[in-house]
């Protein structure tokens, strides 16, 4: 592989160990090439015109100028570079993360630290998360498709608007990916305070983030909004979120549907795992089940799709060039199962005309 081949990174972190450790991992790789380091924020925005990387691994607590506000005046010039952030799993690191992938990074990797392995967190977890970031942008902006072939995107499948199939929209399940924070709080804002639909969401996520997206995704919606607890009522007007580490199914009991929680193996190498909430929607409300896949890497939920459209539900995807990663609802666009392929500022509105319309 040639140098301009390679995937170019810019580590930035205030820890010089820990960009001599990074580092020297990243270079050992022949795919990647570490262009430049900076200790903090302000450093790095003033380099990032000069290095032009393919992707930035950024970390959260620097002096003068910390991850969150470089992450912030990063995105007002370079709105698709792709942006890992690179924290601790502290309560403080977590909160941050949360809040940056909200504000637009693309992902996030534990540091190695407070009992995590510095081989899994590197080896493991940041190099393959580089390389799936960077090949995408390699492969085009916006929206490549995960193996880095850029596909055309798909207006509409079959059952657009106006079709008679489906019933009543009785549910709404979500599921994303890489990318998926920040879409979901755009998404949100959609749903009037009056919406009367229960809304449940996978998001692939760490048992330690899921409960402060829910609450950061509260903070922007004018729906209450919750991780989800085993047991509890599937009720309008609410928003569920997945925990972390367990798979989320809707369970109907009598005239009662609750959420149940299981930690089976993951599918889709994903727990909580977006066909397992999808599949579990078409067998409990059949027709009624509207399914929704948001950006994100790998197939997770096509599976889910052929059941909720199976069991006559609705599937809307967002499209490529608003996509992080078009993988996931590429997936189901690409098999014919999406009533509709929207970009993501025209979802939450479709969503709740069709709930409205269909509503007695």
């Amino acid at each position: 592989m040639t140098p301009s081949d390679k995937i170019r990174v810019f580590l930035v972190d205030d820890a010089s160990a820990v960009r001599r450790l990074v580092t020297s991992a990243l270079n050992r790789d022949p795919a990647l090439e570490v262009v430049g380091t900076a200790a903090d924020g302000q450093m790095a925005l003033a380099r990032l015109p000069e290095l032009r990387p393919d992707v930035v691994v950024l970390d959260l607590e620097m002096p003068v100028m910390d991850g969150l506000e470089t992450l912030v005046a990063l995105r007002k010039t370079q709105p698709r570079l792709p942006v890992i952030m690179f924290s601790r799993l502290t309560q403080r690191g977590v909160e941050a993360t949360v809040r940056a992938l909200t504000l637009g990074a693309d992902d996030y990797v534990p540091k190695p630290g407070d009992g995590l392995d510095v081989a899994a967190c590197i080896e493991g977890q940041l190099i393959p998360k580089i390389k799936l970031l960077g090949r995408l942008r390699a492969a085009g902006e916006p929206g490549a498709s995960a193996t880095g072939v850029r596909r055309p995107p798909v207006a509409h499948a079959p059952g657009s608007p106006g079709s008679t199939r489906g019933g009543r929209v009785e549910v709404v399940v979500i599921g994303a990916s890489t990318g998926g924070p920040n879409a979901l709080v755009e998404l949100l804002p959609a749903f009037p305070p009056d919406w009367s639909v229960p809304v449940v969401i996978v998001q692939h996520m760490l048992a330690e983030f899921t409960a402060r997206l829910a609450e950061r995704l509260g903070e922007k919606s004018r729906l209450l909004v919750r991780e989800g607890v085993a047991g509890e009522l599937v009720t309008a007007s609410q928003v569920w979120v997945a925990p972390g580490g367990h798979h989320l199914l809707l369970r109907r009991e009598g005239q009662r549907v609750r959420l149940h929680l299981n930690q089976e193996p993951p599918v889709n190498s994903c727990r909580p795992a977006v066909d397992v909430l999808f599949r579990s929607a078409a067998e409990v409300y059949g027709p009624g089940a509207l399914a929704v896949v948001l950006t994100g890497l790998g197939q997770d939920g096509l599976a889910g799709c052929e059941c909720v459209r199976g069991a006559g539900g609705w599937v809307l995807v967002q499209d490529q060039a608003s996509s992080v990663a078009w993988s996931m609802p590429g997936a189901v666009a690409q098999a014919g199962l999406a009533d509709q392929v929207l970009p993501l500022g025209r979802l939450g509105p479709e969503i709740v005309r069709r709930g409205r319309s269909q509503q007695g």
